[in-house]
């Protein structure tokens, strides 16, 4: 829907049925292996670089500090944090666009990236990275901020100490997912960028920047959210997933301690 609007026009689920129709259900997995790779490391990245940064956050101002600038603690630990997973998931994202955009590409993650090396050299992985972090960083401060405000909503209403496992996963499911729904909404316009930028090679001497304001002013703010309902669908079904397994780790390795600042 973002690569080819004029053809994929019918919503989530005539999309899903006109890939269906056109290329075979097959090509709905098409970009699977470096979602994978690239989401891994990035989560690892981002989920345990927040942890980190927070902590360094409530050792520099003390737990007290911390936890009454606590919004400006889960902002700046977050985007710390995805900044440097975002330098993991560059190349595994451009190779995911061009194998979706360009189906005769390559055959899968090792060949795509491959052939991108090669052909274009290592730059053509970081060709995206500007967009990128306009893309995740607002994207991730938006979802570990709503997450946290969500939940504390919550807990206002439900004694933490008493609740059960389960409750507490299901508040952990809840809350990521008004924190997913956030985060689609904020990162949309570039998301649709970073998969115009990947589609296809820059010309020659064309810089990022000159590229992005083209793709820009093509899209316009009505092209900047296509295929939002499919994303919102997508980023909130996965970031109640994601907070609902952070949260059972946490507590299954007793790490629910330290680095919680929420009144």
């Amino acid at each position: 829907m973002q690569l080819d609007p004029v053809t994929y026009n019918r919503g989530m689920i005539g999309g899903f049925k006109q890939v269906i129709a056109n290329e075979g259900a097959g090509a709905l997995l098409t970009g699977f292996g470096p979602t994978a790779a690239g989401y891994f490391l990035q989560g690892a990245f981002k989920f345990g670089g927040y942890e980190f940064f927070k902590q360094q956050w409530i050792n520099q101002l003390g737990y007290e500090t911390a936890s009454n600038n606590r919004t400006a603690v889960y902002l700046a630990s977050s985007a710390t944090a995805e900044f440097f997973a975002d330098i993991a998931l560059c190349p595994l994202e451009a190779t995911r666009i061009r194998l979706v955009s360009q189906p005769t590409f390559a055959s899968g993650l090792l060949s795509g990236f491959g052939k991108i090396l090669k052909n274009e050299g290592v730059g053509a992985f970081y060709s995206g990275f500007g967009p990128i972090l306009f893309k995740q960083v607002p994207y991730t401060m938006a979802k570990f901020v709503v997450f946290e405000k969500a939940a504390e909503a919550i807990y206002g209403f439900v004694d933490k100490n008493t609740a059960s496992d389960g409750t507490k996963t299901a508040i952990n499911l809840g809350s990521g997912l008004i924190a997913g729904f956030a985060a689609a909404l904020v990162s949309q316009p570039a998301d649709t960028m970073l998969s115009k930028i990947n589609k296809t090679p820059g010309a020659p001497g064309e810089g990022t920047v000159t590229r992005l304001i083209k793709i820009g002013k093509e899209l316009g703010f009505k092209g900047s959210y296509a295929g939002i309902g499919a994303r919102l669908f997508m980023v909130g079904t996965l970031t109640a997933g994601q907070f609902a397994i952070y949260g059972d780790i946490k507590r299954l390795l007793g790490a629910t301690g330290g680095v919680e600042i929420s009144k």
